[in-house]
């Protein structure tokens, strides 16, 4: 059932054993080639896709699409909440799902700069409501290695920002707001390399030209349709394992 298109009373009666589908996004930069709606317009598309095979386990939310992105306002049109607000609106999305009888909730990501938060607020969540079932993962990691190994063609297998996988994606999605006559590949690099495992914070008017990075003169709408097709199996998976439900048992070797 999608919570926007549904009346009150509809939600009433809705399976209260559903997954609550919640999309998150941004408003940010996605270099000269991408919409700066691109993590939303992805992330809800997935999650509509995914709801639309599953529409009796799944309750699905708009996106929150004001995310995480303070390292992408050096560039014009971003918004950023701060990670108090970004959180506050989350937790109090989720509460209120709570209140109408619902307990699972699964985040389906598409900005990297919400991951952490996204993680830390469901952390305190769990803390209050230790017998609600809490999810969360970016809707880009559910598509396995192997799978975009086969489908990307540039030296980035993963998927990056305004990148090969994104602009493919917004290709097959929204074809319209890509502007492919700008499409640019964008890849700077440390020098000398961080130590492994070294985690710098870092704008991105810092590490790349143009605020994309990765290959997206790659891009192609058939890519995008296999990448957005192994996105939403996965999520479909995430749905019918939290509605299943699960136990912890000992697996140690006898």
């Amino acid at each position: 059932m999608i919570v926007g298109e549904s009346t009150w009373e509809e939600i009433r009666d809705f399976d209260k054993e559903a997954v609550c589908l919640i999309p998150t996004g941004s408003l940010e930069q996605h270099g000269p080639h991408l919409p700066l709606f691109t993590d939303t317009l992805l992330s809800t598309g997935v999650a509509h896709r995914a709801h639309a095979e599953r529409p009796t386990k799944s309750l699905l939310y708009p996106g929150i699409w004001l995310g995480c992105s303070s390292h992408h306002m050096s560039f014009a049109g971003t918004a950023t909440a701060s990670i108090a607000t970004y959180s506050a609106v989350l937790t109090e999305v989720i509460e209120c799902a709570m209140a109408h009888g619902f307990r699972k909730f699964f985040v389906v990501n598409g900005h990297g700069g919400n991951t952490e938060p996204n993680g830390t607020t469901l952390r305190e969540l769990k803390r209050s409501y230790p017998n609600h079932v809490f999810a969360h993962c970016g809707y880009f990691s559910l598509i396995a290695a192997d799978g975009l190994a086969t489908i990307m063609q540039g030296p980035l297998k993963t998927i990056r920002h305004a990148c090969e996988a994104e602009a493919s994606m917004m290709m097959y999605l929204h074809p319209e707001l890509v502007r492919e006559a700008r499409l640019r590949d964008d890849q700077l690099g440390m020098s000398p390399a961080a130590p492994s495992g070294l985690n710098y914070i870092q704008t991105f008017d810092e590490i790349t030209e143009m605020g994309s990075s990765g290959y997206a003169t790659l891009a192609t709408r058939e890519k995008g349709e296999q990448l957005i097709g192994l996105a939403v199996e996965g999520v479909v998976q995430a749905i019918d394992h939290i509605f299943a439900g699960y136990v912890m048992e000992d697996v140690r070797p006898s």
